[in-house]
């Protein structure tokens, strides 16, 4: 398994995450924005798009999924409730910045936290996050986790907009604290970190 972070993209400089098989077939964490720049990355790294796991609903990690989708085919999962965020572009918080609307992803393919997702080798066992949105999850893949907008570099995501829940964000980083091994953290937002780091230095986790 090879991991590749693209460039911030979207008005909200949200990362994205290449995660390459042995096989040379791909799947894209989240898809903020610019497809045909993902779809060039693909190219460089010579591989096929087979799916797009989203981390949440907002329009930041949602905006190219609908043209990759039609350009490649690929399965696009999400957690149940985030769907509504997804299939609605309205619903997705495009208006709370002014953007508006961000195409609806027509096929999306439902998870929960029992889900695990198989890429080849690779199997992506699905952590349920609320508290950023409803169904904000973590993906985990050996000892990688990709955290979208629930834990970031010494802070976490936001819980002030729609659908946000303190509480809920509260019991989730619990969760992640109850998590063994050093795992490599990619964030929604800012810069690579470490689980063992985020638990030593992180305030939201002490």
């Amino acid at each position: 398994m090879r991991v590749f972070r693209l460039k911030p993209l979207s008005y909200c400089d949200t990362n994205c995450y290449i995660v390459a098989s042995d096989e040379g077939n791909a799947a894209l964490i989240d898809a903020p924005d610019d497809a045909q720049y993902i779809l060039e990355q693909l190219d460089i790294f010579n591989l096929s798009l087979k799916m797009i796991l989203l981390t949440h609903g907002h329009f930041d990690h949602i905006g190219a999924a609908a043209d990759l989708q039609d350009e490649t085919g690929c399965e696009v999962y999400a957690h149940t409730d985030d769907l509504y965020m997804i299939k609605d572009g309205n619903a997705s918080k495009s208006g709370f910045l002014g953007i508006g609307e961000i195409r609806p992803v027509k096929n999306v393919i439902p998870i929960t936290e029992d889900s695990v997702i198989k890429l080849d080798e690779i199997e992506f066992d699905v952590l349920h996050t609320p508290g950023h949105t409803p169904g904000s999850v973590c993906y985990i893949a050996g000892n990688v986790m990709f955290s979208g907008d629930t834990l970031f570099a010494r802070s976490i995501g936001r819980t002030d907009m729609p659908g946000g829940d303190m509480e809920k964000m509260n019991k989730s980083l619990e969760k992640i604290k109850e998590l063994g091994g050093d795992l490599t953290v990619y964030p929604g937002h800012m810069n690579v970190t470490t689980l063992e780091t985020e638990k030593k230095v992180n305030q939201f986790l002490q």
